[in-house]
C-alpha cells in the first residue's frame, strides 16, 4: 500500500470551479482518496510520500484526443528507408515526450496497435494509457490509399495491420470487423481528403453515407465510437448524418454543419496544432508542391470555422495530429483554443474533463476527485493568467499516472 499527498498548491480540478489554494491531495495506491483544503485532509498512519507542489498549480492529466505516436513527421517516401522496427522504437520516445508534456492520455488516430497500447499497460515502455484505432478506413484513392498515380505505393505492412483500404458495403463491414479484430477500442475513417494527401483535396467527401452507417452499425455492435478525419463541409455531413459523434479537424464547416453537429450533440477535435506546425514548415520551405495551396486553405479555413462553432456552443475538446507535427508540444492546443474564443478555464477542461467524456472515460479520468485514477500534473505557472506557459514542458514539472511519477523536476 502507498499513499502520496501533493501540498503546498492551488487546485484546478477540471471541474470548472473556483481554484483551491493551500489544496491536498491523498493517494492511496493508484486511486485519488481525498481532496480538499490541505490541514482539512486526515492523513493516515502509514507511511506517507509528501509532493510539494512549491505553490505551483494542481491539474488532472491531460488528454490529447488526436496524435498518431507511431508516426515522427510523415513523409510518402518514408517507408522505403525506414525499417518496421525503428518506427517502434521512435514511438517509445514520442511516449515519453508526451507523458513528459503532461499528457497521460491519448487516443490514437492511426498505426498504434494492440502491442504498442500493451507494452505501455505492462510499463515495458513508459507512456500514456491509450486508446487506439489501429488503422483508418480509406476508399481508394482516399486520404489514407498509399498508391500514387504511378501506380506505385509504399506503406507500413506487417501481420495483425489490417489493410486501410476498402469500397462498397461489403467490404467495408469486413474491413470494420478487421479493425475491431486487430484490437481497435474505436474506428477511424477519412470521411474526406486531406492536407498531405497526392491523390485528393481536403474538401472532397469520401465514402457514401450508407458505407458510414454500416461503419457505426458495427462499431456499435461493441458498443464503440467512431471519429472521423473530416475537412470538407460534404464529409463532415455525412460522417454526423451517419451517426458518427466525433469530428477531427472540421475545416470547412457551413451554418448546416454547425446546426448538425448541435443537434447530434457531438464533438468537434479542431486540431488547431498541426495546422499551425503545417504553416511553419510551409514558410520553411519544408511541404512537397502538392500540399502547399491546401495548408494553407485548411490553416485559415479551420481557425474561422474553430471561431463559429465556438460562438455557437459546439462541444469541442483538446487534439493535436502529434506525429504529423513534433511530439511534446501538445499543449500549445490551449493557447490555440483560447485564441479562437475559449476562456483559460474553458480551455484545461477541453483537455481533461471534456476530453475524457468523449473517450468515455469521464468515471476514471479527467478531474481530480476521490475515486479518480491518480493522473496528476504539476506547473510552474498559473494556466489561467498564462495558459500558453502550458506548451512548454519546462513548466510540467511533475507528472503521475495512475499515481506513479513519471516525471519531477522541481528544484
Amino acid at each position: 500500500m502507498v499513499y502520496l499527498f501533493i501540498k503546498n498548491g492551488t487546485l484546478i480540478d477540471g471541474n470548472g470551479g473556483k481554484p483551491l489554494e493551500n489544496a491536498g491531495v491523498l493517494i492511496k495506491d493508484q486511486q485519488i482518496l481525498n481532496v480538499g483544503v490541505e490541514d482539512s485532509i486526515k492523513l493516515p498512519h502509514e507511511k506517507i510520500k509528501y509532493i510539494d507542489a512549491k505553490e505551483g498549480f494542481i491539474l488532472p492529466g491531460f488528454i490529447d484526443c488526436h496524435v498518431h505516436m507511431m508516426f515522427t513527421g510523415f513523409r510518402f517516401e518514408d517507408p522505403l528507408y525506414t525499417p518496421l522496427s525503428l518506427y517502434f522504437y521512435q514511438a517509445t520516445v514520442n511516449l515519453k515526450k508526451t507523458l513528459n508534456a503532461g499528457v497521460t492520455t491519448v487516443r490514437d488516430a492511426g498505426m498504434a496497435d494492440f502491442g504498442v497500447k500493451t507494452a505501455v499497460q505492462q510499463g515495458i515502455i513508459t507512456g500514456p494509457r491509450l486508446q487506439i484505432s489501429v488503422m483508418p478506413l480509406s476508399i481508394s484513392g482516399g486520404h489514407f490509399d498509399l498508391q500514387l498515380k504511378s501506380g506505385h505505393q509504399v506503406k507500413t505492412t506487417y501481420p495483425g495491420l489490417p489493410e486501410a483500404v476498402c469500397d462498397g458495403k461489403d467490404e467495408v463491414r469486413k474491413r470494420v470487423r478487421e479493425v475491431l479484430r486487430a484490437g481497435a477500442d474505436v474506428v477511424k475513417v477519412m470521411v474526406t481528403g486531406g492536407v498531405i494527401s497526392a491523390n485528393d483535396s481536403p474538401e472532397h467527401p469520401q465514402f457514401t453515407l450508407e458505407e458510414l452507417q454500416i461503419i457505426v452499425e458495427e462499431a456499435s455492435f461493441r458498443g464503440l465510437g467512431v471519429m472521423a478525419h473530416a475537412h470538407g463541409s460534404q464529409g463532415v455531413k455525412n460522417a454526423l448524418k451517419s451517426g458518427i459523434r466525433s469530428i477531427e479537424h472540421g475545416t470547412y464547416l457551413d451554418t448546416e454543419c454547425i446546426n448538425l453537429l448541435l443537434e447530434t450533440d457531438s464533438w468537434m477535435v479542431p486540431t488547431m496544432l498541426v495546422h499551425q506546425i503545417n504553416m511553419e514548415k510551409l514558410e520553411a520551405g519544408e511541404l512537397p508542391e502538392f500540399s502547399q495551396e491546401d495548408t494553407r486553405n485548411v490553416y485559415y479555413k479551420n481557425q474561422k470555422s474553430v471561431q463559429k462553432a465556438l460562438k455557437a456552443g459546439v462541444k469541442m475538446v483538446m487534439g493535436t495530429d502529434s506525429g504529423i507535427g513534433p511530439h511534446g508540444q501538445n499543449l500549445r492546443e490551449l493557447g490555440l483554443l483560447c485564441k479562437a474564443g475559449m476562456d483559460p478555464m474553458e480551455a484545461l477542461q477541453a483537455g481533461t474533463k471534456h476530453a475524457s467524456e468523449l473517450l468515455g472515460w469521464q468515471d476514471r479520468i479527467g478531474t481530480i476527485e476521490p475515486g479518480k485514477l491518480a493522473d496528476v500534473v504539476i506547473c510552474a505557472t498559473n494556466p489561467l493568467t498564462d495558459i500558453q506557459s502550458l506548451g512548454n514542458p519546462d513548466n510540467i514539472q511533475v507528472v503521475l499516472k495512475e499515481g506513479t511519477i513519471f516525471k519531477d523536476i522541481r528544484k
